[in-house]
């Protein structure tokens, strides 16, 4: 059987929003979200990092300091308990006109085929209407939290589209739907 999963943006959603992230040192958590990863993966879902890296075009960064980055977030997710499946990001500039960044749902179609994602059962977290746009373009049912440009999204966000404040938020809405 296909698992569901919990596809998660990065910036802003995991780690607070800063100007293109690239290095473990510059990397923040958003207060709760271990937790709420915990809580998520408690509940049996996979966790999926889809994330849209347009520094790499620009050439502020490489696509290997990107995946050193991740690399040292899933081994100090791993001492907390805390298993991340993939790692998926997008390299490509806003005008490359690629499939993999968000508001295409590449990224998640691809962690689908490579995981074995059941998408009906699967959700999209993030905080900007790109990452609701990806997640519907994609079949899994999006929320939209309040960290990073959340706040200022959810006055564009469509009225059928959860919002929770934090990543956390959603664990606990998520964990008392499925009880």
């Amino acid at each position: 059987m296909k698992s569901a999963a919990i596809f998660l943006d990065r910036d802003g959603t995991l780690n607070v929003e800063k100007e293109y992230v690239f290095r473990y040192e510059d990397w923040e958590w958003v207060p709760g979200a271990v937790e709420g990863l915990k809580r998520l993966a408690g509940l049996g879902f996979r966790l999926v990092v889809v994330s849209n890296q347009s520094g790499v075009a620009r050439g502020y960064y490489r696509v290997s300091d990107v995946q050193i980055l991740h690399s040292r977030v899933a081994k100090e997710l791993e001492t907390k308990g805390v298993h991340i499946s993939g790692f998926y990001f997008c390299p490509h500039g806003p005008k490359d006109g690629c499939e993999c960044r968000k508001p295409k749902p590449g990224m998640i179609l691809q962690a689908e085929k490579e995981l074995g994602i059941d998408l009906s059962r699967s959700f999209m977290v993030g905080d900007k209407l790109i990452d609701v746009e990806a997640g519907q373009a994609a079949g899994v049912r999006p929320i939209l939290v309040g960290t990073g440009y959340g706040a200022i999204e959810k006055k564009s966000l469509p009225v059928n589209v959860p919002f929770a404040a934090d990543l956390l938020a959603v664990s606990k809405w998520l964990e008392g739907g499925l009880k």
